[in-house]
This record gives C-alpha cells, structure tokens and sequence, in this order.
C-alpha cells in the first residue's frame, strides 16, 4: 500500500495544460514503470510495458456504455464510437477489420504513391511562386483530405463541408469534452451519416473503385456479414483517422526541418534517408500521445496486479522517449534505426492506416526535398490546445511558415 500511495500521479485532464509533457512523462519514467491515473487507472510511461500491454488480449477496448456517456454525453456520438472498429474487441472487432484491409489493401496503397506525388506537386508549384506558405495549412491538412476524399470518391463540391464536419466529429474522440462541443459532435454525426448514407445508396446503383465500393462489394459477396450502419460509421471512420494521423505526423517533420538545423542538413544531404527521417518524426512527437484500455482479465505487471474492470492509459509518447530503448532520444536523429517506435499501437489495434500514413509522409518530404534547395523559418509557428481528435489533450501545431528556396 505504500508502494502504491508514493506513486505520482498523471491525469490525462491536466495534460491539456501543457505545452511540453515530455519532462513530466521523463518524471514518471525515472520515478518507475507505473504510476497512478484517476480513480481505477494505472498509467504507464516505459517502452516495456507499453509494448506489452498494447499486445495483450487480455485488455480490451470496449469501455461500458457509462465511460464514453462521462465524455461525451448521450446522444448519437455514443453509439458511434460503440459500432467502430477501433473500440471493438474481437470478435466483432476481428470482423470489421478483416474488411477493411481488404477494402484498404497494401496494393491499394502503394498504386496511390503516383496520384498524391502530383497532388503535392500541385501545391508545391504555388508555393515555388510565392517562395513562402504555412506547413500546416497548406500542406499538412489538405494532402491528407483530398487523399481519403478521392479514396472515398466524395464529389468535389462537398470535401470542404465534409472536412468541416468531420473536424466536429473528432471532438467525440477526447476524453472531456464541454457541453457545447458534446452538442457539436453528436449534430456532425447525425449530418455525416445521412451523407454517407447517400453515397452508400449510389454506391449501390453505380459502384466504382473507391474505398466505399469495395467495402460494400465484401459485403454484398458475402465475405464479411456487416449492417449498413456498421459501414456508415467505420466509412466515416476511416476518413476521419485518414488523415488525423498524417496531418500530425507532416507538421512536425516540418516543425523539426526549421526548428532544428541538423534534421535539415540531414535530410536535404541524403534525400534517401526520407523513410527512416519520417518514423523519427513518428517518434519524436507521436500524432497519439496515450490511449486507453479496459482490463478483462487479471494482469500481473510491474509488480502489480491489474484487476478486472481497471482502466488503463498507455503513454505512447513517452515510451518513445524512453532512454532505455532510445539513445539521445530528446534529438531528432533521421538515420535512427532500429526504430521500435510505438506511434502506431500494436496488438490487433494496430493503427490500420499505417500503410497509406507513411506513403503520404515520404512523398510529402521526398517533394520537399526535390522541389527546393532550401527551407527554413519565415515566422513564429503557432501551438494550441487540441480541441478533440486523438492528440487531444495535448497541443498540437496550428501554423509552422516557412520560407522556401526553389532548385
């Protein structure tokens, strides 16, 4: 009992406070490997058992219909959240993900690398112009949106509406959210499913290629047993977790480029170091900072019992900063390798997108890197608190400008 009374205590709440939790999460991993969260929460800051838990079955994702109503509210964001497959256990959650890695398949992916190369390209062309643009703005956020728009085929005319909404909707995915912001994202659901609903009708009448085709053609052949609503809801999903990750990810491999003049030197040295500079940025400053699990069975841990029924958080982002696992990891090494970075979870919740988010990422620094002998700071970048998604407490980057010097 003392043991346990001497523990620090972390809460996720307080986290929304802080700029930099790296030096809290280095506190908690040289005060040990567990320390006490909220009431029936354990929180955990090492590699080790971060790694372990993220592959255990015997924690689960499925929080009791109360846990999320604590967050968000009752309304239509709750079943929402209970029908995708991130928070479902096997073997609903086997089912659902067996779809879509069919749907998102890895030669999918790979055929995408040519039609994002031009879509940066695209943008890029201004950017050489006007020698100057804002990382995140226009070039974090907008790749990834218009890449799940065409994977999904939705029409040019409504991307813009649908991202907005979709902005409201990542709201129901922190862990406390205002009563204003609850309202929001239960009105975005309601809207993008009867969105979503359409295309699923015309989808049917005239399928194509596209990432909502092919998890309805499953279906239809009889591979995966799923509801129009479970593909509705895990449809909007994916879009959703298409490009939040990403977006982190380019933000600060660009915030990294300006801010620290040897990850820039690398890079533009060996342009062929691109895909390990990318899982460097992964590792840095994880797009998820923590995550939750529910404990089904009994778990010996740490010298502690987890018991039935206890929560408990995953921080990601400080096992990726673990001495133990990394050298120097408070740099930024783009040559770093091995790399056991933990940014995209492990276990059968392993981040589904993972595939398309590092092809995303390589092209947009490969372009970078080809397009302009140059790039450095054009003015101070802006952080601001995460008002929902998966980085949520944690701030995030809302403007990196950059100036750039063309080939």
């Amino acid at each position: 009992m003392d043991t346990v009374l001497n523990m620090p205590r972390f809460l996720l709440d307080d986290a929304r406070a802080v700029r930099d939790p790296y030096p809290v999460y280095r506190r908690l991993r040289d005060h040990g490997p567990v320390c006490r969260g909220g009431p029936g929460q354990w929180v955990f800051p090492r590699h080790e058992e971060v790694s372990a838990l993220l592959r255990d079955p015997r924690l689960g994702r499925e929080f009791p219909e109360e846990y999320q109503a604590v967050s968000v509210g009752e309304g239509p964001a709750n079943d929402y959240l209970r029908r995708i497959v991130v928070d479902r256990d096997p073997p609903d959650h086997t089912r659902l993900r067996r779809l879509l890695v069919k749907s998102l398949s890895p030669a999918m992916v790979r055929g995408l690398r040519e039609p994002i190369a031009r879509l940066v390209d695209g943008l890029l062309d201004r950017f050489a112009e006007e020698r100057r643009f804002d990382l995140v703005a226009d070039l974090a956020v907008p790749v990834p949106m218009a890449v799940m728009s065409e994977l999904l085929d939705i029409p040019r005319p409504d991307r813009d509406e649908i991202a907005r909404l979709s902005t409201s909707l990542a709201q129901a995915f922190a862990v406390f959210i205002p009563p204003d912001k609850q309202r929001e994202a239960h009105g975005a659901v309601v809207e993008l499913r009867e969105y979503v609903a359409g295309l699923v009708r015309e989808r049917r009448r005239r399928p194509g290629e596209d990432l909502l085709s092919r998890m309805l053609a499953a279906v239809r052949d009889g591979e995966e047993p799923l509801t129009d609503e479970e593909i509705i809801d895990n449809a909007l999903f994916v879009y959703y977790a298409g490009f939040e990750t990403t977006t982190n990810a380019i933000a600060t491999g660009g915030d990294l480029l300006v801010r620290q003049p040897h990850t820039r030197r690398q890079l533009w040295a060996d342009p062929g170091v691109v895909g390990t500079a990318l899982e460097e940025f992964m590792r840095y400053d994880a797009p998820i900072h923590a995550t939750t699990r529910l404990v089904l069975e009994p778990i010996e841990i740490a010298g502690l019992t987890l018991r039935k029924g206890r929560v408990v958080v995953l921080l990601l982002a400080s096992a990726n900063h673990d001495e133990r696992v990394f050298h120097d990891p408070a740099r930024a090494d783009l040559t770093r390798s091995p790399n056991p970075h933990l940014s995209f979870g492990g276990g059968v919740h392993h981040c589904l997108g993972a595939a398309l988010a590092r092809v995303e990422g390589a092209v947009v620094f490969e372009r970078l890197v080809a397009r302009f002998a140059d790039i450095e700071s054009a003015g101070e970048g802006v952080w601001e608190p995460s008002a929902g998604g998966f980085r949520f407490p944690y701030w995030a980057h809302r403007s990196v400008p950059v100036a750039v010097r063309p080939v």
